[in-house]
Parts: C-alpha cells; sequence; structure tokens
C-alpha cells in the first residue's frame, strides 16, 4: 500500500473542502461553541451528582440538596436543547456546503468537451454527483464535530476524574493503550476497506445505469441471463466490500465496551476497599466514576465510529475533488460575441484525430458562402459529423483553422457561437418534461406563441394538438411516449424555434418515415431558404437541391459540385453512391408492387 494510502487523514485535501464553508462561517462558529458547551455539561452531572451524595446523602442533610437536584435537572434539560441545536446545524452546515460543491461539479462537468464524456462512465459521475456528495455531507454532521466534540469530552473527563481522585483514575487510564492502539489499527483498515466500497458503488451505479439504459438491446438478444449473472458478480464485490467494513467494525466496538467494564470493575473493587482511607476515594466519588467511565470510553468507540463516517467523506471529497480538477474544458478565451451570422464558413487544411496518430480529417478545406445549401455525404467514418463537431467547437483541432464569417471560431465566445448555430441530430434525446419545455428548453425568450406558430409553420401543430395536454404533454424519459419519427419532428422545431444564423441537419431524416420526412423536408426547405445551412445525408435523394455537395471518403474531401455536376463524372464516388441508391429503392418499390398484387 502506498504512503498516500496509510495516510489517515489528509490535511491538504481537508484544507479545501475547509474553503466552502467560508460562507457559512457564523453558523460554523456557532457549531463549534456548542460542542465546548457539551463536553462541560457532559461532566457536571456526575460533579453534581458526587457532591449530593457526600455532603448530603452521606450525612444525611438537607441543606443544599433540593439545590443540586433542581441544578442537575436544569444543567439536563440545557444539554439536552444545546445537543438538539448541535445536531441539526452540523448537519445543516454540511448539506449547504454539498450544496455549494455540487452546483461547482456540476458547473463544471458542463463545460467538458465530449472527448472526456466519450471515455468516461455516465454512472461512475452520477456517483459523484450524488451518492459521494451525501458522503461529504457526512464530514461535518457526522464526523469533523462529533469527533471534535467526543475529543473534548474525553479531556475534560480525564481533567475532572484526576483532580477527584488521581489513584482510581490511574486505573482506568491503564485501559486507554488497549484502546487507543485498537483505535489506530481499526481506521487504517477501515479506511482501505471504505476505498474498496466507494470503487464498488461506482461500479454498481455503472453497470446498473448503462443496463436500463440499454434493456430494449438485451431483451432483443435475450441476455437476460448473462447480464443477470454479470450483475450477481458486480454486486457480490460490493457486497464483499461491505462485509470487510461490518468485519472491522465487529471486532472493534466490543473491545471498547470490554475495557470500559474492566475499568468500571477495577475501580469500584480498589474504591470499595479505600473508602475513606485518605483522599483515595469517598463514596461520592465512586457514584461519579461509574458515571465518567461510560462517559470516557464511549467517546473513543464513537470517535472510531464517527471517523469512519469521516474517512468515507475524505475519500468521497477526494474523487469529487478529482472531476472538478479535471481539464477538459474548451478554452473560452474568445472576444467577439457574435449576435447574428451571415453564415459565411471556411475551413482551412484542418487536421484532427479522436485518438493519437488516428487522423479522423486530413486536411481539408472547403468554404460556404451566407445563404448556400451544402450537403456533404460519404461512407460511414468519413468524417462528416466530425466537421459538425469541430464548427460548434465540441472538440479542439490539431491543425489548420475554423472560420465564420472571416472570425477564427476560437476567437468566439463559445455561448455566442454556438447559440447562432441550431443542429438536429440523427439520435434525438429529449427530457423528461413537456413537449414545449423540451422544444424551448426553458429558455424564456421564446413564447409558447411562437412555438405554435413555427410548428403551424411546418406542420407539426397537428401533431402535437393529438396529444393528450397538446405543447403541455410530458413526453418521459428519452421521449419514450414518442415514435422515432416524432422525436425527431421535436427536435426539428427546437432547431427551427430559435432562428439560427446556421442551420446544421446530421442525418435528419433517417429514421422517420415517409410522412414525417416529407414534413421535414418541407420545412427544410422553409428554414433553409436565405441561411446558410449544412445537411449530412445519407440518403441522396433529398440533397438534390443543395447548393453544393461536398463527397469525403476516410477523412478527405474527394468530389464537390452540385447534383447534376457531380453525376456527370465518370467513375465518381457520387455517382456510384447514387446508381447503388436508385437501384435499392427500385428493387423496394418493385417488391412492394408484387405484395400488393398477390
Amino acid at each position: 500500500m502506498s504512503k498516500k494510502k496509510e495516510q489517515i487523514f489528509d490535511i491538504t485535501l481537508f484544507k479545501r473542502l475547509f474553503q466552502f464553508i467560508k460562507p457559512y462561517k457564523l453558523v460554523f462558529s456557532g457549531v463549534f461553541v456548542s460542542v465546548i458547551v457539551i463536553a462541560l455539561l457532559g461532566v457536571a452531572t456526575p460533579v453534581l451528582l458526587q457532591k449530593s451524595i457526600d455532603n448530603n446523602l452521606t450525612n444525611r442533610a438537607e441543606e443544599g440538596f433540593l439545590f443540586l437536584i433542581i441544578l442537575m435537572v436544569s444543567l439536563l434539560v440545557l444539554e439536552f436543547l444545546i445537543q438538539l441545536l448541535f445536531i441539526f446545524y452540523s448537519g445543516w452546515l454540511g448539506q449547504s456546503v454539498v450544496k455549494d460543491i455540487r452546483v461547482k461539479l456540476f458547473n463544471h462537468l458542463l463545460r467538458f468537451k465530449m472527448k472526456y464524456y466519450d471515455n468516461s462512465s455516465v454512472g461512475v459521475l452520477i456517483t459523484r454527483s450524488v451518492t459521494d456528495m451525501e458522503r461529504i455531507a457526512d464530514i461535518f454532521s457526522q464526523g469533523l464535530f462529533m469527533i471534535f466534540r467526543d475529543f473534548l469530552t474525553m479531556i475534560v473527563v480525564s481533567v475532572v476524574m484526576i483532580f477527584m481522585s488521581w489513584q482510581l483514575s490511574l486505573i482506568v487510564f491503564a485501559m486507554l493503550p488497549i484502546v487507543l492502539y485498537a483505535t489506530k489499527i481499526f481506521q487504517k483498515y477501515m479506511k482501505s476497506a471504505f476505498e474498496e466500497v466507494r470503487t464498488e458503488v461506482s461500479n454498481l451505479n455503472s453497470f446498473v445505469q448503462e443496463r436500463l439504459t440499454g434493456m430494449k438491446i438485451l431483451q432483443l438478444f435475450a441476455r437476460e441471463d448473462v447480464e443477470n449473472e454479470k450483475f450477481r458478480a458486480i454486486n457480490g464485490r460490493h457486497k464483499k466490500g461491505w462485509l470487510k467494513t461490518i468485519w472491522y467494525n465487529s471486532i472493534f466496538f466490543p473491545i471498547p465496551e470490554f475495557c470500559a467494564s474492566v475499568a468500571t470493575g477495577l475501580v469500584v473493587w480498589y474504591g470499595a476497599l479505600n473508602i475513606g482511607a485518605g483522599d483515595v476515594a469517598t463514596t461520592g466519588t465512586l457514584f461519579a466514576f461509574v458515571m465518567f467511565i461510560p462517559k470516557l470510553f464511549r467517546p473513543l468507540r464513537q470517535i472510531a465510529d464517527k471517523f469512519n463516517a469521516l474517512q468515507m467523506g475524505m475519500v468521497a471529497a477526494n474523487r469529487v475533488f478529482k472531476v472538478i480538477d479535471t481539464t477538459s474544458q474548451i478554452d473560452d478565451n474568445g472576444k467577439h460575441i457574435a449576435e447574428n451570422f451571415k453564415g459565411d464558413i471556411s475551413f482551412k487544411d484542418v487536421y484532427f484525430n479522436y485518438v493519437k496518430d488516428e487522423a479522423v480529417l486530413k486536411g481539408i478545406s472547403f468554404d460556404v458562402k451566407a445563404g448556400e445549401t451544402v450537403a456533404i455525404v460519404g461512407a460511414t467514418g468519413a468524417g462528416k459529423s466530425t466537421i459538425i463537431n469541430l464548427l460548434n467547437r465540441f472538440y479542439e483541432i490539431k491543425s489548420g483553422t475554423i472560420c465564420v464569417d472571416g472570425n477564427n471560431v476560437k476567437e468566439v465566445t463559445l455561448n455566442s457561437l454556438r447559440t447562432q448555430i441550431a443542429v438536429v441530430l440523427q439520435d434525438v434525446f429529449l427530457f423528461a418534461d413537456t413537449i414545449l419545455n423540451n422544444i424551448t428548453l426553458n429558455n424564456t425568450e421564446i413564447t409558447e406563441a411562437e412555438v405554435v406558430q413555427a410548428a403551424k409553420d411546418i406542420g407539426v401543430h397537428d401533431f402535437i394538438s393529438t396529444l393528450p395536454n397538446g405543447y403541455h404533454y410530458n413526453v418521459r424519459e428519452r421521449g419514450v411516449m414518442l415514435s422515432s419519427g416524432q422525436r425527431q419532428l421535436i427536435s426539428f422545431l427546437r432547431a427551427y424555434v430559435t432562428n439560427p444564423s446556421i442551420l446544421i441537419l446530421d442525418e435528419a431524416t433517417s429514421s422517420v418515415d415517409s410522412h414525417s420526412e416529407q414534413l421535414i423536408q418541407n420545412a427544410t426547405d422553409k428554414i433553409t431558404k436565405r441561411r446558410t445551412s449544412i445537411v449530412i445525408a445519407h440518403r441522396l435523394a433529398t440533397i438534390k437541391k443543395a447548393d453544393k455537395i461536398i463527397v469525403m471518403d476516410t477523412g478527405n474531401i474527394v468530389e464537390q459540385g452540385t447534383h447534376q455536376e457531380l453525376l456527370q463524372m465518370e467513375n465518381g464516388c457520387y455517382k456510384n453512391l447514387h446508381e447503388v441508391q436508385f437501384l435499392e429503392e427500385k428493387e423496394s418499390i418493385v417488391s412492394r408492387t408484387i405484395k400488393k398484387t398477390f
């Protein structure tokens, strides 16, 4: 085990966590003071009991006895109230700090490059954002302040015990090294166990999230039994990690109780033999020590218990801060704010690769004039969608330049760049919300009336009106209540209402039926008029009207021209693609005709 892992408490990490307490300094100070008061009140009752026994019960004296009883009751009530406030505000502080860290983390996640998500597990990120955050809250509600309270209580109790009888105190203290040594060993092994638990929790969350998302695929290919076995294995490792913590707890926690019982027995035996002999003990002192011993040993056990929560929180905080420290953001250093693009686009000698030394784009160059509709075609993996990703700066290019209206996209603020570009993707993602909110994405500047009018313009209004609650119909998670064609129409309308300067359609009609395709084609004609548009298409019939068609192959531009110009090229890539698709469509029509005939 490395030195870093053997470290029980990471001071540097805690100092960083402490920075999030600064906005709540007043509450922190109040909780800190309450800890001191609770520690002092913890010894008050045994001291008062000792005085009442020695001064009143032993001597059968009534003077001052009632006062001591009332004082004890009053202090107990006061201790109860302060404990209540302490528990509430320590928990409140923990949740407030976690709220701020969670906001910082989520804000950080929103700005990561797409490459980060390409290489990261969604389940792990969910664990960091949710489960690990609750463990961080435990640092304050169950860990830090509780440990400090118990530690201070032990110090105060020890001082008072020595003041009452140093001989009896030595007997009690003789048992402490055993508990302290056991605590040290316990903390060391528990930290290792908690790290294992957190790892297995992340693996479990990741596995479940992926399988629930891909449940349709699993059932289509009858993989239920196989995935169930995989889950059993992962869940078994998760159980094994937790059983380690349970095993360590079961070994450790009886030790303080046993030592406390032994100490109590020795104190009573030695004290009873020496009552009245010098200053060894009095009857009241024996009673006080019987109360003091649990207050000394129980905090030791609780410190170890709360240290578990503290360690778990520190492990979780370390994982969360690793994500926050990840530098995977696109540099947003642009000074130019694009309020409205004309739409001139220029790619100059652009090289790009997702994986090092595996070029996806190999020095491509092309120009799109404002108001033009340009189509990009090519085989899967040719680099078509990559062009869109680079134009939106989801990834950074290796070399070359990409300009819009003569401005390098790196010099344009990310927000203004992406606001002016609307994209309709092949894989439509809808949130578990209303159709209206999925269209506007909660943009308050887009009114419902504008959405309705836009839907009428492109012929989608009738379909939406047939749904329960119309535009306020909840499509559920990922839009499962709608067909793929309906989801694509919603996605198209989402792009349309933003009135973009540049429109991008990435295989927008690949997964829709003929009726939906016709609706989108009509809307495309309307929205692309006098607007720069880039259409990535597989079906060549949808791009015949494009001003220019760019043909790509393995990261290179191999042909450019209009539909008719490209068809004139002998043995041209576009011509071959067109002929193949034409034959496929002809065969499909013949097949449908035969079926209708028979």
